[in-house]
């Protein structure tokens, strides 16, 4: 019988309502609050036109097991308060960017104050009432520094507002939600990292288990009153060898879920360490590649990446109102960017896709915005910014794309990236596609990504505009037929509007990667999903590496595995 998460199965209609009545004291609490706030800071000679409060309810399980032992099993219960206030009104106010300075002010991290656990409304009260001083004297003294700076420079290129108008929503009906622990979560990780004793090669490996769900409360001076929860399960498994040469080598498999009906077993956890081992084993003894530039195919995954980093990065739309930004898209609003048969969607409103659960469902952003779906590129031509309530020009409103992590300030950020295409082959032909496009190029062969850690990219006007993505599992695709060969040592690079002009076609599979996306306002959980894309022209270059010398010594698991 497969051992799999036990569910300790606890009434979640039941431990809903035990906290539904605590998410409506805390509502209330904080509303008559910032009531209180508003009124007797209207009598300022700047008073505020605008005041939200996001009190953030968060509780996470870590557990870590390596070799067989657990090395961490934390639970973490905290809760903080978010304010944002605002002087001036909608159209300037103490968040417009104050030019000259490399720190954009709208973008720099907020204030996450700590919070009571229990809803004492007079322990809230007093943070709130506190915090709100504290906020506003701040925000005075900078709207001070912004109307200065406006005096100083020339006009503004972008003359948008500084906060768009949205309509104010009232939702307390959402079940608050907390993780359910497996019962025998601390046995699966225990077991499976054991596993790994049966390869002394593998220097470092390590399994995880998170459950991280929160609970969020806001209310603003417009009107709006919203609870809500996010949350998810997520499996990790981490190894790592080092090749002679002394690079090292990582690979990642990991396993997300929003309910723990969808967690791995312990033996799926086991074939997929055994598989890991195999691979490990085989880029071990693989070769170095050289620097390139030719044709490549990127698999679903990396392709994913690939869109997340040169495309979605660059459609947030408060870089098109950054004068340090490079804006590559503002110009190209209703114009081509990709081939005709590609779409590009932002979709925070959908936790599945194609019946597989994906990381950047938002219910509402952290704006108090419902989050909207954004069809950014249709038939290759560019349509939508992912907005925030930071207006550009011809986008005043926002898509509830506004996000940030506790003690951030919100601006647009990526959701569910999916990319379609009309322009389908299998995985297969598309091999063969890349065979006949190096032949054309007098190319020997062509690469095959198969694997990616992550990547980052360059948005700023005073540095390159490039990206890389950054691969693990790398082969040659060789023109004449040869047997495909695994190599090592490569990271991608490139610029975002060339690389686009070279995408070929794509196959007809989808992959999907569930990850954090880390910028201006912190951590936030996201997805990129994609067929794989046949391109014809990328570069590499060689990828940095260690030169410690493999262990001297045997692992001691060399001679005491199970």
């Amino acid at each position: 019988m497969k051992q799999s998460f036990l569910v300790l199965f606890i009434s979640i209609f039941a431990s809903s309502m035990m906290l539904f009545s605590q998410e409506n004291s805390i509502i209330t609490t904080m509303n008559e609050e910032l009531s209180r706030s508003m009124k007797e800071l209207s009598t300022q000679k700047q008073p505020p036109y605008f005041l939200s409060y996001m009190i953030t309810n968060r509780n996470a399980t870590s557990i870590a097991g390596s070799l067989g032992k657990l090395e961490d099993d934390e639970q973490i219960q905290e809760r903080f308060l978010d304010i944002d206030i605002r002087v001036g009104d909608y159209q300037l106010d103490n968040t417009h960017t104050i030019r000259g300075n490399r720190i954009n002010f709208t973008a720099s991290k907020g204030l996450a104050v700590p919070m009571p656990l229990t809803d004492n409304p007079d322990a809230i009260k007093t943070i709130l009432w506190y915090n709100t001083d504290k906020a506003y004297k701040a925000a005075e003294e900078q709207y001070m520094k912004v109307k200065t700076n406006i005096a100083v420079k020339v006009s503004d290129e972008d003359t948008s507002a500084d906060f768009s108008k949205e309509q104010a929503l009232v939702d307390l009906t959402a079940p608050i939600l907390n993780p359910i622990i497996p019962l025998n979560a601390q046995d699966v990780v225990r077991l499976a990292s054991q596993r790994f004793r049966k390869y002394p090669f593998i220097t470092n490996s390590k399994v995880y288990f998170q459950a991280d769900f929160t609970t969020k409360y806001f209310v603003n001076s417009e009107g709006s009153k919203l609870s809500w929860s996010e949350g998810s399960y997520r499996v990790f498994i981490i190894a790592s060898t080092k090749a002679d040469d002394g690079m090292v080598l990582p690979l990642f498999r990991s396993f997300f879920a929003h309910t723990t009906g969808s967690l791995p077993s312990k033996e799926t956890l086991i074939e997929t360490i055994d598989s890991m081992a195999t691979l490990l084993a085989e880029l071990k003894k693989a070769p170095l590649t050289d620097t390139y530039s030719g044709p490549a195919i990127l698999s679903g995954e990396a392709s994913g990446v690939f869109f997340h980093e040169i495309f979605g990065h660059r459609v947030e739309g408060h870089r098109q109102k950054d004068p340090n930004s490079s804006q590559t898209f503002k110009g190209f609003v209703g114009k081509p960017i990709l081939p005709d048969f590609i779409d590009v969607i932002f979709d925070p409103t959908i936790k599945f896709l194609d019946g597989r659960e994906v990381h950047g469902y938002v219910n509402y952003d952290d704006q108090g915005v419902k989050g909207k779906k954004v069809v950014a590129v249709e038939n290759g031509i560019f349509k939508e910014f992912l907005m925030s309530r930071s207006p550009i020009e011809s986008f005043p409103i926002s898509n509830g794309h506004g996000r940030k992590q506790m003690g951030y300030i919100p601006v647009s950020r990526q959701s569910n990236l999916i990319v379609r295409s009309r322009n389908k082959v299998s995985v297969n032909e598309l091999k063969n596609l890349l065979r006949k496009e190096c032949k054309e190029q007098n190319k020997e062969y062509g690469l095959y990504f198969v694997e990616i850690s992550g990547g980052f990219t360059f948005t700023s006007r005073t540095i390159p505009n490039s990206f890389t993505v950054q691969p693990l599992v790398v082969y040659k695709i060789y023109a004449d037929g040869r047997p495909d060969e695994l190599v090592r040592g490569v990271d991608m690079i490139g610029t975002p509007l060339t690389t686009f002009q070279n995408i070929v076609t794509t196959g007809d599979d989808l992959g999907i990667f569930n990850g954090i996306c880390g910028a201006e306002s912190g951590n936030v959980p996201v997805s990129a999903s994609s067929p794989s894309i046949l391109v014809s022209s990328v570069e590499v270059q060689k990828k940095s590496k260690s030169q410690a010398k493999p262990p001297i010594l045997d692992s001691p698991n060399l001679h005491n595995h199970p």
